[in-house]
């Protein structure tokens, strides 16, 4: 070869080295879109799953922001009927509701809903698996991956494309009213495994793929206030918030996870004015995308949250939002107010409109991922074998058995015997709710003998002082507490006049055996109980899990994935064997 040939032919090889990568191809729906089309793809609004008639307010509303404003998504959560109780949608009315609305969008909507523990978080009818702390007090990283693929079958088959799962917070603050057993626990690196098993679980089925979110960024863990009730702060180093509450979100997005929450959070030491991470460049610029690397979607924790609505205005926070970073608004309070103050920010300058482009190009990639290209209707006649999975059944239960953690048990009051003067009280955490019903069927089926009263939190004092005079001819009582996480509580808790009422039980004669369905910090309160036994989760299963245990009939193995300071550490819990036939079951 000729020296000019050589010298061209290297050239030539520079040239291909260096040029520009072609850009990707437009995603569809995108051409001839106007400004504000694109802007309203950045939009979700919530709606509730059921299934409103033609004729309803809430049916107009739904198809303004659908067909006339062109919203990008909505997210379905739960209603909250007439007497307070939350009601979960039913599977083929969501079904009917989600395709009259994607029949009526030009643009194919992204469905979402917060699907942390599967469907039934917002679903009836759905398999109701453990809280995901309980995955990591089983020690089981294949559980969490068969959670993340039974979340996206079951949202796949009811028309929901993208789930707000994993949690990535790092519990490692036992005040924190809001995290708590939703977290996978306090350890990073513990989190962060669990995290992307998840993830993976989610991904495992391309027929069933499903868009995940890492939430809530930078890490909701170490904070002692509910950001729907005001703004927390983490009070912590930069290199504490590196080497601990951004570990789950590192290795979320190794995993491939596909968006990121913003959380409604004060990080003093990542943004030095006091805004919330939602809306703050420098925390999802500068670390997310910057340091993080993360080229998925950003989407905003939801934007009627005190922690954000107390700063700004509804327009200003979708702004701010957007010029921090995030591409898409979750939940506005108004849509419409927020699509315009988005358009009069990019009219002024505020905002460019390659700002825009960058965002609505995201959320069609990402519509694209999830076969929204292809299809964007339900089959309804499909509906019922993707939720009637008994195997899935089997592996809640499975967890949950493996999850049961034995904290204490001076007297050795474990296991139960079923002839002896037990007296079961039940501490149902909210109204109206059935929680302990499966629970006290199984106890009675063991001990028949067994006196039962059955509380909720609108007990009156002297009810409960009545029940407190009854306990003391009682062999032992098994006080069972149900406390989950709840918005706008302000703590986890037990409710209404139950800790005056469990604190008298304990100082009674009768040694009193504690259960804690839902938040295992709840020793803390009461450490002079005889036993303490804690599920993380508050589910049937965790119900069966926890009498099965008292009576012996499974081995006890839980390790606790959080301290309870000063009694107990992470990793801490008395192992059992199942009691022989014939005892203790």
């Amino acid at each position: 070869m000729s020296t000019t040939r050589t010298v061209a032919a290297g050239l030539l090889l520079t040239c291909v080295l260096f040029a520009t990568p072609p850009k990707k191809p437009a995603p569809p729906w995108l051409r001839g879109m106007t400004l504000r089309q694109k802007i309203a793809q950045l939009v979700v609004p919530v709606v509730f799953g059921d299934n409103p008639s033609s004729r309803s307010a809430d049916n107009k509303k739904y198809l303004r922001w659908v067909k006339d404003i062109g919203v990008g998504g909505l997210i379905v959560a739960n209603r909250v009927n007439g007497n307070g109780l939350v009601v979960n949608a039913q599977p083929y009315e969501m079904v009917t509701f989600i395709n009259r609305m994607q029949k009526a969008a030009r643009v194919p909507l992204l469905m979402s809903a917060d699907f942390e523990r599967g469907a039934s978080m917002r679903v009836a009818g759905t398999v109701r698996f453990p809280y995901p702390m309980a995955y990591t007090a089983a020690g089981d990283l294949e559980a969490a991956r068969a959670l993340g693929a039974a979340t996206a079958r079951e949202a796949r088959a009811m028309g929901i494309h993208w789930v707000f799962a994993p949690v990535a917070d790092v519990n490692n603050n036992p005040d924190n009213p809001i995290i708590n057993i939703r977290s996978f626990g306090e350890d990073p690196d513990m989190v962060a495994k669990f995290v992307a098993a998840f993830t993976e679980g989610a991904h495992s089925d391309p027929a069933n793929y499903v868009l995940t979110t890492a939430k809530h960024f930078p890490g909701h863990g170490d904070v002692t206030a509910d950001s729907h009730l005001e703004l927390p702060k983490l009070e912590a180093p930069a290199d504490r918030i590196r080497g601990l509450e951004l570990k789950p979100f590192e290795s979320a997005i190794a995993a491939g996870v596909d968006t990121v929450m913003t959380a409604h959070m004060a990080v003093p030491a990542l943004e030095p004015e006091e805004i919330p991470a939602t809306v703050s460049s420098r925390i999802l610029g500068g670390v997310l995308r910057d340091e993080l690397k993360f080229k998925g979607l950003i989407v905003t924790d939801a934007m009627d949250m005190a922690g954000l609505t107390k700063m700004f205005t509804r327009g200003e926070a979708a702004v701010r939002a957007i010029e921090a970073g995030a591409d898409m608004l979750l939940m506005p309070p108004d849509p419409e107010a927020a699509v315009e103050a988005l358009v009069a920010a990019v009219r002024s300058g505020r905002i460019s409109a390659k700002r825009i482009d960058v965002s609505v190009r995201r959320v069609l990639a990402a519509k694209q991922k999830v076969g929204l290209a292809r299809k964007k209707l339900v089959e309804p006649e499909a509906v019922a074998d993707a939720l009637d999975n008994a195997e899935a059944a089997l592996q809640a239960l499975a967890v949950a058995e493996k999850a049961v953690t034995l904290l204490k048990d001076a007297r050795q009051s474990l296991p139960l015997q079923p002839a002896a003067r037990n007296c079961l009280i039940v501490m149902n955490g909210a109204r109206l709710s059935t929680a302990g019903d499966r629970l006290i069927r199984e106890f009675r089926r063991r001990s028949p003998e067994t006196r039962v009263r059955w509380l909720d939190p609108s007990a009156v004092p002297a009810e409960l002082d009545r029940i407190i005079a009854e306990s003391a001819d009682c062999a032992q009582v098994i006080a069972a507490g149900f406390i989950a996480v709840a918005a706008n509580r302000g703590n986890v808790a037990l409710p209404g006049d139950f800790p005056r009422f469990l604190a008298e039980l304990v100082k009674g004669p009768a040694p009193v055996v504690l259960v804690s369905l839902g938040n295992p910090y709840l020793l803390r309160s009461f450490p002079d109980v005889a036993a303490y036994l804690t599920t993380y989760s508050t589910v049937e299963a965790s119900e069966t899990a926890a009498v099965r245990a008292l009576f012996g009939e499974i081995p006890i193995r839980g390790k606790l994935p959080v301290s309870i300071p000063p009694l107990a550490k992470a990793g801490d819990g008395m192992e059992r064997p199942a009691a022989p036939v014939g005892r203790g079951n």
